[in-house]
């Protein structure tokens, strides 16, 4: 296990280049997500050390070396990469040990593995829910399938088998082929009807109905289809709905169609709308358009689970949310509020000082800029009165300014004279003798 945490850039360089395979943690001293990931940390280092896997784990601050963490475009925190040779494959699996050192193991490996036998081809299909194999020789189609791997083996195996090692259970039109194996059958690409192959493998990488969380929920949206969740409460009041909610997707409306899940709680869906959803209930998001709908009444019973899904199809029920320009500025602002709120949970006096010296600067500008006196009040006030005046009262009071300047002087001359008079009274007897 190798940690790199306070070092320099070179020293990251040689370490990546040495180990050949490192799976690499972007960190903020501040982030909380980051310190809650911290011991998980540890032990995925302890396990892959101790399986002798040849990944070696480091993680860095990405606020201390901002430049390496902009190399690898690293917009959030923590940020998990795999680093192999002059790739950088991104993690956005769920933040367990298991899951990050499968992830690990299976991106280290070869992009596509071989099952040479029947024996093999058969243990892998129970091994793995889901399944990808290319069946035949050498054709174009393998060298997409190769692509497909290189690009999609950060979220599921690939594996290659020649004919004489598929299972006479397994029957294909013909050969070669790409086949999934999943939810207790097959499906075989095809290129006319399924388009791209990266597309179609990308699509059909989930189970049919599976557990939903927020890292499946965000990779589930980039097939942009419409995904029918059913968001639960404790496990002891939820068995009977989720029973008939698995019957019913997978019967009524194939998962060929959607894509079906259930959630524990509904933070991740609240989240996600910016409201608050009640358990046990269903949502259903169309992530084409970031539109969710939700049922006017509670959903109890099989007939009112298909009739809430066909009145979604034929657009009968009210959505809610969307990608419009209001939407977009509430979804800003919940995000605003959501990293603030992170922010102080984590760290309140971090938190005080980040936002609080700005607010400070601001308030003191503004109270600069109100409480400034004007030379020009005086003037502004005048130009004021005269506007609402006609244009034969301004002439009148031009006149009576110009009055009352020529009877200023006169005003000025009699309390001058005054004044020499009281002067004149005020002198001593031989100061008028002298006179």
């Amino acid at each position: 296990r190798m940690y790199i945490k306070k070092s320099r850039l070179k020293l990251a360089y040689l370490s990546i280049q040495i180990s050949s395979i490192i799976v690499l943690q972007f960190y903020a001293p501040w982030c909380g997500y980051c310190k809650k990931l911290e011991p998980i940390w540890d032990e995925v280092g302890a396990e892959l050390r101790s399986s002798g896997s040849p990944v070696r784990v480091g993680k860095m601050d990405a606020t201390a070396y901002s430049g390496m963490a902009s190399e690898f475009g690293v917009r959030g925190y923590p940020t998990i990469k795999l680093l192999k040779a002059d790739l950088a494959y991104n993690y956005k699996g769920p933040r367990t040990k298991d899951d990050i050192v499968e992830f690990a193991n299976r991106v280290a490996g070869p992009a596509v593995r071989a099952l040479p036998s029947t024996q093999m081809f058969e243990h892998m299909m129970k091994r793995h829910d889901v399944l990808f194999v290319y069946v035949g020789g050498d054709s174009p189609l393998k060298e997409k399938y190769n692509d497909a791997a290189s690009e999609l083996i950060v979220y599921t195996y690939f594996f290659s088998a020649s004919e004489d090692a598929v299972p006479e259970s397994i029957s294909m039109p013909e050969l070669p082929a790409v086949v999934v194996f999943k939810d207790g059958d097959y499906f075989t690409y095809d290129e006319y009807e399924d388009g791209s192959l990266s597309s179609w493998v990308n699509r059909e990488r989930f189970q049919g109905y599976l557990q939903i969380d927020g890292f499946t929920l965000y990779e589930l949206g980039e097939t942009g289809g419409m995904i029918p969740v059913h968001a639960n409460g404790l496990q002891s009041t939820q068995t009977r709905q989720t029973t008939v909610s698995n019957t019913l997707f997978l019967f009524f409306f194939p998962p060929r169609v959607f894509q079906f899940g259930h959630m524990d709680g509904s933070d991740y869906i609240n989240s996600l709308i910016m409201g608050e959803v009640k358990v046990p209930s269903v949502i259903i998001l169309n992530t084409s358009n970031e539109q969710y709908f939700l049922s006017s009444e509670p959903i109890e019973t099989m007939e009112q689970l298909v009739q809430f899904i066909s009145d979604v199809l034929n657009g009968s029920a009210q959505a809610y949310g969307g990608d419009g320009f209001i939407q977009r500025i509430k979804r800003v602002a919940f995000d605003a509020r959501s990293t603030i709120m992170s922010v102080f949970r984590s760290s309140p006096l971090l938190g005080c000082f980040l936002f609080g010296l700005p607010l400070g600067v601001i308030s003191l500008m503004c109270y600069g800029i109100c409480t400034a006196e004007s030379d020009d009040g005086s003037d502004d006030i005048d130009a004021l009165k005269r506007e609402g005046l006609t244009d034969e009262e301004e002439e009148e009071e031009e006149e009576r300014q110009d009055t009352a300047e020529l009877e200023a002087p006169e005003e000025e001359d009699e309390e001058e004279e005054e004044e020499e008079e009281e002067e004149e009274g005020e002198k001593d007897p031989e100061e008028k003798k002298t006179d």
